[in-house]
């Protein structure tokens, strides 16, 4: 049967996921358009280069003519002038979720990438397995990968979708993940996130039982065997072929570390090594993102052996510790993480790679459940690792965050403007130490000004 063209508008195309719709409804032949409050590169220059009409903004003029269907963004509720006009003149719409799910995803081979962290990373080293093995991917990632360049990309056969935990819609309050009804899922682990979203972790275990309640009994779940959550929630029901990875374990798929900073590591299954591994990566969180990577490729008809060496040649993540500064014996990282595990495991991977360096962190508490101060108690201890810490305070913080860094005994400082930051370090860094930025947002470019300032000290 014929596929039928529609003229499908976005509301909130900009961001990362919707945007990455947007392509790939656009591949599919659609004629697209879209609208978000900030229209700006690198995401405004792809979609614009892909034929997509961008507009700024929320005007409901920019559903005059009516389109056919309208893609509602996870970011825009009730009181949106745009929602509004959807609801008031009855036209057709759905979630970016759902159409992926129900016209794109249908008919293909869906590897779905879990968990509260390292979702991005594992669905990147998996995309690039299945590219070096000549399959020819199709991917939706909330990043964008080293080896591609591009955070989404239209495929025929088998497509790796980073599978969030988020709501839906305003509308539609259950997980993102819960459309994508896959073949193949990664579990790579679970804790309490998204505060806003979720009141406890109770009720996210429920959404991942949901899912794996749509895995077909010939597909295959690929478990973390050490998270207790994860277990937890299998022991309410596993229908698939379950198969588990573990860091040192004697059963199932296994990564062992030949270096202490996660460097050289070895791959086992059933105590059958099956390949060791020299690459640019570090940490033991990306040695667990890699055995979870091969065992799903495995699953997907990819050898092993073929998929270590492949990612020998991972060029890692943009904005997953990526280093943007080198210079004068100051290396400087721009890196994601926003959970109190995602720091501390990356600040450790990092303490070990670099063990004699100094190592300077500024972290921005952005994510909403980072501002409402659920994990306060949680960073202090994640920031360990760091010789000197800063915390950015900008707005909405309702915490006391000089308690957050008591923990640090002296090495943390807490600022509430950029300029103030910036500074600091400034003041602070010397030859020889390690600079990393956190943060899920724009952190006021500080980042980028740091490296600026570096280049006249």
């Amino acid at each position: 049967m014929k596929k039928t063209t529609q003229n499908i508008h976005i509301l909130g195309a900009c961001g990362t996921f919707m945007g990455g719709v947007a392509v790939l409804a656009s591949r599919a032949g659609h004629n697209v358009s879209g609208s978000d409050q900030h229209t700006y590169p690198p995401m405004s220059t792809l979609l614009r280069d892909e034929g997509i009409d961008l507009r700024e903004g929320y005007d409901p003029a920019h559903l005059q003519p009516h389109p056919d269907l309208v893609i509602i963004g996870n970011a825009l509720s009730r009181g949106n002038p745009a929602v509004e006009y959807v609801l008031d003149q009855g036209l057709e719409y759905t979630s970016g979720p759902r159409w992926l799910g129900e016209n794109y995803l249908r008919g293909k081979t869906v590897i779905a990438v879990t968990g509260t962290h390292g979702k991005t990373t594992t669905s990147s080293m998996l995309a690039w397995i299945l590219e070096d093995a000549g399959r020819a991917p199709g991917f939706l990632i909330g990043g964008v990968p080293g080896n591609f360049g591009l955070s989404a990309r239209d495929g025929e056969e088998v497509f790796v979708v980073e599978a969030d935990e988020y709501d839906t819609a305003f509308f539609d309050k259950r997980a993102k993940f819960v459309h994508y009804r896959p073949q193949i899922a990664v579990l790579n682990n679970l804790e309490f996130d998204h505060a806003d979203i979720y009141d406890d972790l109770a009720a996210i275990k429920t959404q991942f039982h949901h899912l794996i309640r749509t895995i077909p009994g010939k597909g295959v779940i690929v478990s973390n065997g050490a998270d207790q959550n994860l277990e937890s929630v299998l022991e309410r029901g596993c229908w698939s072929q379950l198969e588990h990875f573990h860091l040192d374990g004697e059963g199932g798929w296994s990564v062992k570390l030949l270096r202490p900073d996660g460097s050289e590591l070895e791959f086992s299954r059933d105590g059958e090594v099956l390949g060791t591994l020299g690459w640019e990566m570090s940490g033991r969180h990306n040695a667990m993102n890699a055995c979870a990577a091969i065992a799903a490729a495995a699953a997907a008809g990819v050898d092993p052996a073929a998929a270590i060496e492949s990612l020998s040649q991972f060029k890692g993540v943009k904005r997953r510790l990526e280093m943007i500064h080198d210079a004068n014996d100051v290396k400087v990282y721009d890196d994601f993480a926003h959970h109190p595990t995602a720091i501390r495991l990356t600040l450790e991977g990092l303490r070990r790679k670099h063990s004699s360096a100094r190592l300077l962190v500024a972290l921005e508490p952005r994510s909403n459940t980072m501002k409402a101060g659920v994990h306060i108690d949680e960073l202090g201890p994640a920031l360990a690792p760091a010789d000197r810490a800063w915390l950015f305070a900008s707005e909405g913080i309702n915490w006391d965050p000089h308690e957050a860094l008591a923990p640090l005994e002296g090495r943390g400082r807490v600022v509430t403007r950029a300029s103030e930051l910036l500074s600091q370090m400034l003041d602070t860094v010397q030859p020889g130490d390690r600079v990393v930025f956190m943060s899920n947002g724009g952190f006021e470019a500080v980042p980028t000004r740091f490296c600026e300032g570096l280049a006249n000290l």
